[in-house]
């Protein structure tokens, strides 16, 4: 399988670029077209000054308005990762559902490599407080 990098962070829901030990991950999620009209991309609605607000609850088709609350669009979505293993130094592409599990605290995607099945993980990144 090959997956074709998006060209633009626009069509992008999740995008990210991670280096662990001697592995690196690159994983997004490409944003879908909305069901009822199937032209505009869903994505968080935009706020009077044109920003887009990072804590709505739901996601809008910027074309024809039609609203589907965060968790269940985002069940639906597909993750898709190209990696090189930190284990055994595999590179490989895959895509998994972008659901993250609760581990050790943190909200983490989970996949696995081809080669040798080990368990990788992508950390959701939090903000660090200021002092």
């Amino acid at each position: 399988m090959s997956l074709e990098i998006p060209d633009s962070m626009d069509d992008c829901l999740y995008f990210t670029r991670r280096v662990m030990d001697d592995g690196k991950v690159m994983c997004w999620v490409e944003k879908e077209t909305c069901k009822e009209c199937n032209k505009g991309l869903m994505g968080k609605p935009r706020g009077d000054d044109g920003k887009v607000k990072i804590r709505a609850k739901e996601y809008v088709c910027p074309d024809c308005k039609h609203t589907v609350e965060k968790k269940e669009y985002e069940e639906t979505l597909t993750a898709s990762i190209i990696y090189t293993c930190p284990e055994c130094k595999h590179s490989g592409d895959t895509q998994v559902p972008f659901k993250r599990k609760k581990i050790k605290g943190a909200d983490i995607l989970r996949f696995q490599c081809e080669s040798c099945n080990a368990d990788i993980d992508i950390a959701k990144k939090f903000k660090k407080k200021k002092e």
